[in-house]
């Protein structure tokens, strides 16, 4: 089977660090209570995933053919045609993007951002119930598109018995006969993708106090869970008080 380069590195490194973004933050969420001292993580992740989709947009623009916006088939009709021919075994074959994963590229994209508003104006002070009803219904949404993807993935690899899942990892793709056409690699723009999460990553652990539980972001002031500080002088003044009474 001849097989060529179309996804580049910094589109698959976007992939994988955008899937491990989410799985970290979504499960913190659900696995530790609020006032859990690893709770805040769950923010720090989320901040991190909006970080790689602004470097994803910026790539989107200025990447190779298969990473950019106009690669993605978001045509209504286009869908459709996909998802009958799939479930019939006549779907049509693509080199880059089919139009099942172009939707599910944007839909994630699109919830990753509204979960870092959200959750921003949440920590900012600025949150509300309704805030956080949708930041809980659209993490929800963004899991079952996740799962949806891969069961898209699944019903494609029996359907044509290729390795399309592989494609995130290798690059490479089975060749057409309307496009042998390969795509550069640019490493060094991965790795420095790679770099710039990184720093990235350093700068909100570094930011972040785990006593109050706030993170200072460019001179904004987040609070991502309760202040133990406050806590604990709480504790205190009603200690004192009850051995005031007491002595009385």
């Amino acid at each position: 089977m001849l097989t060529l380069p179309v996804y580049d590195w910094p589109t698959r490194i976007f992939h994988w660090l955008f899937a491990a973004f989410f799985v970290t933050a979504f499960a913190i969420s659900n696995l530790l209570d609020d006032d859990s001292a690893g709770f805040p993580l769950h923010m720090l992740a989320g901040m991190a995933l909006c970080g790689v989709v602004l470097l994803r947009l910026v790539w989107s623009l200025a990447g190779t053919r298969h990473a950019r916006l106009s690669d993605l088939k978001l045509g209504p009709a286009q869908l459709m045609s996909y998802l009958k021919g799939t479930f019939g075994g006549t779907s049509q074959r693509w080199v880059g993007h089919n139009p099942a994963s172009s939707w599910a590229a944007v839909v994630m994209v699109g919830l990753g951002i509204g979960l870092g508003t959200t959750g921003y104006l949440m920590a900012s002070g600025s949150g509300s119930e309704i805030l956080e009803d949708a930041h809980e219904l659209m993490a929800n949404a963004f899991l079952a598109v996740v799962l949806l993807h891969i069961a898209g993935l699944i019903v494609h690899a029996l359907r044509h018995h290729d390795r399309l899942a592989a494609s995130m990892v290798t690059g490479r793709k089975q060749a057409l006969s309307s496009d042998r056409q390969a795509v550069r690699s640019h490493p060094f723009v991965g790795l420095a993708f790679v770099a710039l999460t990184g720093l990235s990553v350093v700068y909100l652990l570094k930011h972040y106090d785990a006593q109050t539980r706030s993170l200072d972001l460019f001179g904004q002031v987040l609070q991502l869970g309760e202040d133990e500080t406050s806590h604990s002088s709480g504790a205190k003044d009603r200690d004192r008080h009850e051995g005031a009474n007491e002595h009385e």
